[in-house]
């Protein structure tokens, strides 16, 4: 049988990159190959034993039927306390959809706000899914390159550039997946009032990373002017609380995107997990202090992995401020060659360490940006020295 018999949504979409690396180091590790893996965005942190407790209580209590499809009426009141309190956003119960993961809430806003034909504008490097999930949606990816000089931020001037009749919404993350990125109070600033010009133009802020910042201030682009009346702000728990497999993500949105996402959901999977869920509202009513430990160890990390890529020859690095990963500029290496290989591009390279070096890595094209490529520091220490050791004895030859 052929794709020929597939749609022809699915043939153009591209396979995740993050995922696919992931698969083939599982694969070599299977064949006994020793892979260090900093490919996946993944804390290695266990989640808490309080969060667990949680989780075992709510089975206790028997939280085995279908949940509301935006969530239940406890958890949306806890994520309104929590925007409130950790972000100084005022989003009701109303106003908030709890979802099977921010991948998910990403997608449902896509698909209720985006026309065929609409454009989206969204800074590269950008998650893998960012482009993707607006494709699907019938929407146009506008992708803005920003420079490892600037941070990987977007400026004002480059985002009115951007804007046409047709731009419908900007997508940001901060701190951003896969470069680190924290933009300030005063740079979202500069940014709303290029959109205070724009009044029908949305805002998706994809703040997944928001504890892991070692800026010690986390801005929500929403508590900015007017912007809070037309920007989806998005979260989890999956980063924070090391609960990725817990699967929860939500928004807190304009009441009729709200609604309209909750319509869309309802289709799809229905309510999302219902332990998980339970389990969730623990985590959001959790001081954040409570991450104090892992967030100075990923700053640890952080500083020990820029340090030994700025050891590297031929290594451009800039200091991320928060997430967990380093996006350093590797074209230097670009047209050269090692045992009859040639590098001629970031997919080249990071197939090259992992077949040289053993260490999956995932290539900057599949975030909007060739030149560079993205490692991931959420593994130990002594695992990350390892790993860059190798790397740069497989660059040097």
């Amino acid at each position: 049988m052929s794709t020929e018999f597939l749609s022809d949504r699915i043939n153009s979409l591209s396979t995740s990159q993050t995922l696919a690396m992931a698969a083939k180091a599982r694969e070599l590790k299977s064949q006994g190959v020793d892979i260090i893996s900093l490919s996946l965005g993944e804390p290695d942190f266990n989640t808490p034993d309080f969060i667990k407790e949680a989780a075992i209580q709510a089975i206790k209590d028997n939280y085995s039927k279908y949940p509301p499809v935006e969530g239940y009426a406890e958890l949306r009141e806890a994520i309104s306390k929590k925007f409130k309190r950790d972000n100084n956003l005022d989003y009701t119960p109303n106003q908030i959809v709890v979802s099977t993961g921010a991948k998910q809430a990403l997608y449902n806003v896509a698909q209720v706000m985006i026309n065929e034909g609409d454009e989206v504008v969204i800074p590269a490097p950008y998650w893998v899914s960012y482009a993707e999930i607006v494709k699907m949606s019938g929407g146009i990816p506008v992708e803005v390159a920003t420079t490892i000089e600037a941070d990987f931020k977007i400026t004002p001037a480059q985002l009115e550039a951007a804007i046409t009749p047709k731009t419908k919404m900007v997508w940001f993350c901060s701190p951003c997946n896969p470069s680190g990125s924290v933009y300030s109070q005063k740079e979202f600033e500069a940014i709303a009032e290029v959109l205070e010009r724009y009044p029908n133009i949305f805002v998706l802020s994809d703040e997944i990373y928001e504890h892991i910042n070692f800026t010690d201030k986390h801005c929500s682009i929403g508590t900015i002017g007017h912007l809070i009346n037309r920007t989806i702000t998005v979260n989890g728990i999956a980063k924070a609380f090391a609960m990725t497999g817990y699967r929860i993500g939500y928004i807190g949105a304009p009441e009729f995107i709200a609604k309209a996402c909750t319509k869309m959901q309802g289709q799809v999977t229905s309510g999302a997990n219902s332990i998980a869920q339970r389990a969730t509202i623990t985590a959001v009513e959790a001081d954040p202090s409570v991450l104090k430990e892992m967030v100075t160890a990923f700053k640890n990390r952080r500083d020990l992995v820029v340090k030994m890529l700025q050891d590297i020859p031929g290594m451009k690095v800039n200091v991320p401020e928060g997430a967990f990963y380093v996006f350093p500029d590797v074209s230097s290496y670009f047209g050269k060659t090692f045992q009859g290989v040639t590098i001629n591009n970031a997919d080249d390279l990071s197939l090259y360490l992992l077949d040289k070096a053993h260490v999956a890595t995932v290539t900057g094209a599949a975030f909007g940006n060739p030149a560079c490529i993205r490692m991931s520091y959420a593994t130990s220490e002594e695992q990350l020295i390892e790993a860059f050791n190798r790397i740069k004895k497989a660059l040097q030859e």
